[in-house]
């Protein structure tokens, strides 16, 4: 049985990142190569998921949400894969949160470290707002909830708008702006951005 079958059968014909069903071919997983590697070594992408695995400058966010399901596969090959994009993705914040549930056994996690996407930029982390929006220094935002302000006398209703934000440095879940001309810090995850 070639390869190709096997994933095929295993991933019931469907990409085993993102379950996608069209255009799915064989995607060895670095550092095997495609000569040598076998269907332990491999899994089977769609072309969306190929594409932004070998492009990073390709690679949108919001697609790699599906993580959240394939992360649990018990296929080591497919965990890895797992393990790599949302260490890549990483600076956006949600996938921290699943890289901190990922637990990968002491041979799948060196296979997954063995050639660390190297692309991931160390760079300021990023603010977002509560639809993953990134937030800049000026821009206005809506809460999108009712926040008690700690040490003042009033809630901040749901719908107001803060004009005008400052971001919290080293801090991409906090900004900083003006309600009820008084300056607060609000969390990043309770604003959508106007």
């Amino acid at each position: 049985m070639s390869i190709e079958q096997e994933l095929i059968d295993r991933s019931e014909a469907k990409c085993e990142l993102c379950s996608a069903t069209e255009d799915l071919r064989v995607f060895t997983v670095p550092p095997y190569t495609s000569e040598e590697a076998t269907a332990d070594q491999s899994i089977l992408l769609c072309s969306t998921c190929r594409k932004q695995v070998s492009n990073p400058d390709k690679v949108d966010a919001n697609h790699w949400r599906c993580l959240n399901e394939s992360m649990w596969s018990l296929v080591p090959s497919v965990q890895v894969m797992s393990w790599r994009m949302l260490n890549r993705l990483r600076t956006e914040g949600w996938p921290l949160d699943l890289l901190n549930m990922l637990m990968l056994d002491d041979d799948t996690l060196a296979w997954a470290k063995s050639t660390e996407v190297k692309d991931v930029k160390e760079e300021e982390p990023r603010h977002v707002d509560s639809h993953g929006a990134v937030l800049e220094s000026g821009d206005s935002v809506v809460l999108t909830k009712d926040l008690n302000v700690k040490g003042a006398s009033f809630t901040a209703k749901r719908g107001t708008a803060v004009r005008n934000i400052n971001l919290v440095q080293n801090n991409p879940e906090q900004i900083e702006g003006r309600v009820n001309g008084q300056q607060i810090v609000i969390l990043t995850k309770f604003v959508k951005k106007a």
